[in-house]
């Protein structure tokens, strides 16, 4: 199993609303990517793989896990170039809220995080996390 960190503006869609969606056997297209980095990223990830939920701009924290429900796929908000699809995303659905929010500040100030993909490619809307970061913002979050 692999790691990962989407991110989203809480108020644009937030873990509440993945909550929802889920609660009501639904999953969630992370559409809107255009960053070819994260398109890859995500092309990389297999089902059953998790990722923290982080909400961006507002909050600025990872507030839950998430898990990869279906492969990436063409993306439906995303235009045709040349004929060929370029954008690409996956599902998802919601795993559980973690019971202590994880600051962005947190993670900066924690030393064995300081090569995390957050911290290092901070705009990339979806980055991988090493097992073992993983593992220590799991610890911080409470679970």
């Amino acid at each position: 199993m692999a790691y990962w960190l989407l991110k989203s503006e809480p108020n644009v869609f937030s873990f509440e609303d993945m909550q929802a969606k889920t609660q009501k056997g639904e999953t969630e297209e992370w559409d809107g990517v255009r960053n070819y980095a994260a398109r890859n990223f995500m092309r990389a990830m297999q089902i059953g793989d998790e990722a923290f939920f982080y909400h961006s701009n507002v909050g600025k924290e990872i507030v839950g896990i998430v898990r990869i429900a279906a492969l990436a796929h063409p993306d439906s908000t995303a235009d045709l170039k040349d004929g060929k699809v370029v954008w690409e995303c996956v599902d998802i659905e919601a795993v559980k809220p973690v019971p202590k929010p994880v600051t962005l500040a947190t993670i900066k100030e924690t030393e064995s995080l300081a090569e995390m993909a957050l911290v290092k490619l901070s705009r990339l809307s979806v980055s991988p996390v090493t097992p073992k970061e993983w593992q220590i913002i799991c610890k911080m979050a409470g679970l």
